[in-house]
């Protein structure tokens, strides 16, 4: 993806367009989401899809670190050795962000479940722009001061 360059994701795009990038990640991805879902009786459906490309990024030696406030979900993603941070309660999280390779950045509405994926009218953008890059970057590190 070139630099400065911004696609727009509306609806069920997001899934084909984002885990591709997932599978490319080399170093790190870095995730901050509202609301995220596990469906294990529904393996080939996008938003497990989704999931499984997070955990193959991990076991080939992807840094994956979360921002979540599910704590179910965050167990899960423990277990595969995914860094996790959760967030109080008493906070409101809305964010809904992916940054990959500290290059791009997936950013909008869509949470990660099947309803987001399939149903609802979603819109995000992927970003690659190092000025958004480094203040997004900055935002995922004030979860951790």
């Amino acid at each position: 993806m070139e630099e400065n360059k911004t696609i727009l994701l509306i609806r069920r795009e997001y899934p084909k367009e984002v885990i591709p990038l997932i599978e490319k990640a080399k170093n790190s991805i870095k995730i901050i989401v509202y609301e995220w879902r596990w469906y294990e009786n529904q393996l080939g459906s996008s938003i497990q899809l989704f999931n499984n490309a997070i955990i193959r990024a991990r076991k080939r030696g992807v840094e994956v670190k979360a921002v979540l406030k599910n704590q179910k979900i965050a167990e899960k993603l423990k277990a595969q050795k995914i860094w996790v941070k959760e967030v109080d309660f008493s906070k409101t999280l809305h964010v809904k962000l992916i940054m990959i390779d500290n290059e791009i950045v997936i950013l909008g509405s869509h949470n990660f479940t099947l309803n987001a994926f399939h149903i609802n009218d979603e819109v995000s953008v992927i970003i690659k722009s190092p000025e958004i890059v480094e203040k997004l970057l900055k935002h995922f590190g004030d979860y951790f001061t």
